[in-house]
């Protein structure tokens, strides 16, 4: 189910990213490099993977409803 929702959320990252970021500079004014890095709290690096860690939550909630778990017949 943990691999499941990396796969997902490394999938799901750079596009669902794009747009935040994308939202987030056209309605607030943020640039893309104070979004990634949470306003320059972290590094870029650890701020992506912190988006990253953030995302995987929801993907992680979606594994385990989509994960089958009786066997079918």
């Amino acid at each position: 189910m943990l691999m499941m929702a990396a796969v997902v959320t490394s999938a799901l990252c750079l596009p669902v990213g794009a747009l935040l970021a994308f939202l987030s500079f056209a309605l607030f004014g943020v640039s893309l490099r104070a979004f990634v890095s949470f306003g320059g709290l972290l590094a870029p690096f650890h701020g992506v993977l912190a988006w990253w860690a953030i995302l995987f939550l929801p993907a992680l909630v979606y594994a385990a409803y989509a994960m089958p778990w009786s066997p079918r017949e």
